[in-house]
């Protein structure tokens, strides 16, 4: 009696163990979740530049078949000359025909573009001191510096915000040989591949 009283504490201490090990384990997945997987929903513009499209003002032809008229945003407070300032919220140009991610406001009335992520300028291979990488048009990410940590695997724009694997940054430079990327832990700065 004694011996099976034994046995039957030994394995219901063991079915607690268990049981308490695989909650742990189901906590540390659900901390690296990809941040891809966010609550908020997207609320950017997507679709291609259209040849109207001009400095201050952008035609985008919708993935849902509409045809838009956007001003650009203007900041302020910029004090570079008018091209610049016109263009401060444009990552990547407007060029025809170009994929474009606008994060858009209503302003005095007008539907203004607020960011501007050129997409086609955004894809291709991209290299740093610690990453290699390619952005690529199905929204994966091709890592190829076997040593990385965390490679990026995945990307997408969010709400104006480019989303590498789980990291989000905002784009704060893009062009054709150049991209920087700021998020909360500091900027980081890429070239493209191939380019000196």
């Amino acid at each position: 009696m004694r011996n099976s009283l034994l046995s039957f504490c030994i394995l219901t201490c063991c079915c607690f163990l268990i049981a308490g090990c695989q909650e742990k384990k189901v906590e540390k997945v659900q901390e690296t979740a990809d941040s891809l997987e966010l609550a908020d929903p997207d609320t950017t513009l997507y679709g291609v530049c259209g040849t109207a499209t001009t400095m201050h003002s952008i035609e985008l032809k919708t993935d849902d078949g509409k045809t838009l008229t956007l001003l650009v945003d203007v900041a302020s407070n910029y004090t570079g000359n008018e091209e610049e300032q016109a263009i401060s919220c444009v990552k990547g140009g407007l060029f025809s025909g170009d994929r474009l991610a606008i994060l858009a406001t209503t302003i005095d009335g007008e539907l203004t573009a607020q960011k501007v992520i050129n997409i086609n300028t955004l894809k291709g291979k991209w290299t740093s001191l610690d990453r290699n990488f390619e952005i690529l048009d199905d929204g994966d990410v091709i890592a190829t510096v076997q040593s990385e940590k965390n490679p990026y695997t995945s990307w997408r724009i969010h709400n104006g915000r480019l989303l590498l694997g789980r990291d989000t940054f905002d784009v704060v430079t893009l062009g054709a040989d150049s991209l920087e990327l700021e998020s909360r832990d500091g900027i980081y700065l890429y070239k493209r591949q191939g380019q000196m």
